[in-house]
């Protein structure tokens, strides 16, 4: 009997499993997924298909397929349920599932289940785009999503992109991206970064079809270069094309800007009589066609306010500069149309301009389509040396980008057609922070001092919101942010000044820290560089396998002259340290005043920079050596006395 029961144990349970199994969907067990897609990773692609039609140069279907098996809550980001349409867009299709590690079915979503709301947030007046979407909250982890969407619109000047890995911690099974051209209507195609990837592609006059598999997750390392300067994607553009009921013909960025300027710029910057008399009477007495620039720009930062407005052509066309001057407010393409309209009104020649904002990125200059997401102001000048306005702000200095725009590739639209423009590059030595200071130690430890800082360039763009702060807030920031590493820090005063004819931001403050240092019977040690501590050491990798990217450099110098506390004589003051990379140098050193003062000069410069991964110790070491000489400790005595 034993033996008939051990025998008959293994063949229920089978019978069992496989019971269990015909409820299930084998193709979404987790346990199916292959072991080294597993590792290093939030979640996994099982198959994310995208299959587009080009039936007209006014028809587009685009059908979309993604399979995802959502490892753990990080991996919920790559799980988003939900469609985007608008006027010209009707989604066809959309439908969502959920199942279990095991493949079971736990949820599902009809279009009906879906919610419809505007895609757009709060800080937008109004716009025609909607999304209908799913939130879903996970009981469990593992799951898998199966997520299904089709549209049809009569847009076509919008190609969705390829990009079969969509950032760090996310591997793929399969990815593929097919495009239907059945008129064979002239296209223009871009591969990046394809190289070193299991990429099948076919490309022919009416075809695209490219295909990835089994792709590894790439593991994000620190001080690196963004995601998709490193991995697999296409691009595809029409030579003809419609963006909402507008044609378009164009093959590179001078044909294109050159269709934007007739077909939604022209006509547009027309302004009022009383408007233009207006801005005119505020110039009347200015020659220099800059200065007449600068007035109007104040002009107009005082009258408006930014607003979102995402309608007009494709969320491309500004409002009309007179409706904008009627209601004082606009978004970045209104307001930029708007101060070149009043520019205009005082002949001062401007262009308008596409630029991606934010995450520093190019226009890519050898593709001409539909980029960008912000609109800034050019003014051209002979020398080279242009103006760029950042319309949208009410306290940016006239003239000054920051990290918002500065150093990338643009299209600037002219009447003559676009142009590939580079903006101004705050670099290194630019963006510079200079501080000096009046230290006086006090025999009990405490520390009351008088500091000045001066800050240009990043660093400006960095501090001058400042001045908009309550005192409230800026002594929490000063405390919280700034001297966090200086415990029982009080600021009894604080004086902003913000020069933005020089883009200079100077603060002053007067400073006091308790039991800054440590006092044991007749000796007093403590920190030297009390203001402007650099802790930062990069993160160790024992095999790095991404580039090192230094995104910002600048400069930091400082001068603080430090007074000893009563009783106390400055005997021997540390040697000068230097320290000299190809990714920047730091100076230190000490000069003695008197035998109760000494000057504490440190000088620190960051060079922005992309390197190679086998650079990435060096530079650690070097962080690493800039982090243990500013937490350098001085001791020292009281003189003893001898009663002999």
């Amino acid at each position: 009997m034993k033996k008939s029961l051990s025998l008959t144990l293994p063949f229920f349970f089978l019978l069992f499993f496989v019971s269990k199994q015909q409820s299930q969907n084998l193709n979404y067990n987790v346990f199916n997924i292959p072991q080294e897609l597993k590792e290093d990773t939030n979640a996994v692609v099982r198959d994310n298909s995208i299959e587009i039609t080009i039936e007209d140069l006014d028809k587009m279907v685009v059908r979309k397929r993604k399979v995802i098996t959502v490892l753990n809550k990080l991996g919920n980001v790559d799980a988003k349920i939900g469609e985007s349409y608008d006027n010209d867009t009707k989604i066809t299709e959309l439908s969502a599932y959920i199942y279990d590690s095991f493949g079971k079915e736990i949820k599902k979503y009809k279009e009906r289940d879906f919610l419809d709301v505007s895609a757009v947030d709060g800080g937008t007046l109004y716009s025609d785009a909607r999304v209908k979407y799913v939130e879903y909250t996970p009981i469990s982890y593992p799951y898998t999503l199966v997520f299904t969407s089709e549209y049809k619109t009569s847009t076509t000047g919008f190609i969705p992109w390829w990009y079969p890995v969509n950032g760090y911690y996310i591997s793929v099974e399969k990815s593929s991206y097919t495009l239907h051209n059945p008129k064979a209507i002239p296209w223009r195609i871009k591969n990046t970064n394809f190289k070193g990837f299991n990429i099948q592609k076919e490309e022919t006059a009416t075809k695209i079809s490219y295909q990835l598999e089994k792709q590894k997750a790439y593991v994000y390392e620190r001080n690196t270069i963004a995601y998709r300067d490193l991995l697999p994607k296409a691009i595809v553009a029409l030579d003809n094309f419609q963006l909402k009921g507008v044609t378009g013909n164009y093959t590179n960025w001078k044909d294109f800007g050159l269709w934007m300027y007739n077909k939604l710029l022209m006509g547009r910057d027309q302004l009022d009589e009383a408007t233009i008399a207006k801005v005119k009477a505020l110039v009347k007495d200015e020659s220099d066609p800059i200065k007449r620039a600068k007035i109007v720009y104040e002009y107009m930062q005082n009258k408006t306010r930014y607003i979102g407005v995402q309608v007009g052509i494709g969320g491309w066309e500004p409002i009309a500069a007179n409706k904008v001057d009627a209601v004082g407010y606009g978004d970045c393409k209104g307001l930029t149309n708007y101060t070149k309209a009043l520019l205009n009104a005082v002949n001062v020649t401007s262009y308008y301009t596409v630029v991606y904002a934010n995450e520093k990125r190019d226009i890519d200059k050898d593709f001409s389509s539909i980029q960008g997401n912000h609109i800034i102001l050019n003014l051209p000048n002979k020398n080279g040396d242009d103006i760029w306005l950042e319309c949208t702000s009410q306290t940016t200095p006239f003239g000054f980008l920051g990290s918002f725009t500065h150093d990338r590739n643009v299209l600037v639209i002219t009447p003559e057609g676009g142009i590939i423009k580079k903006t101004p590059a705050y670099k290194d030595e630019i963006n510079l922070q200079n501080s000096t200071a009046k230290i006086q130690l006090l025999e009990n430890g405490d520390v009351k001092a008088s500091l000045k800082r001066i800050s240009k360039g990043l660093q400006y763009d960095d501090k001058f919101y400042l001045e908009n702060k309550t005192k409230k807030e800026l002594i929490k920031n000063y405390k919280s942010n700034v001297w966090d590493y200086n415990n029982n820090l009080e600021i009894t005063d604080v004086n902003l000044q913000n020069d933005k004819e020089n883009v200079v931001f100077t603060e002053e403050l007067e400073v006091a820290v308790k039991n800054y240092a440590t006092v044991n019977k007749d000796e007093f040690l403590f920190r030297v560089n009390v203001f402007n501590k650099e802790n930062y050491i990069p993160k160790r990798y024992r095999n790095r396998k991404l580039p090192l990217h230094i995104k910002k450099g600048y400069k930091d110098v400082d001068e603080f002259e430090i007074k000893l506390p009563k009783g106390y004589v400055l005997d021997v003051l540390p040697p000068q340290k230097e320290l000299k990379t190809k990714f920047g140098s730091y100076k230190v050193n000490f000069i003695k005043i008197d035998d109760n003062t000494f000057t504490y000069k440190k000088n620190i410069l960051i060079k922005e920079g992309v390197y190679p991964k086998e650079d990435y110790n060096t530079y650690r070491s070097f962080r690493r050596g800039i982090a243990k000489l500013d937490n350098l400790r001085i001791a020292i005595n009281k003189p003893q006395i001898n009663n002999k």
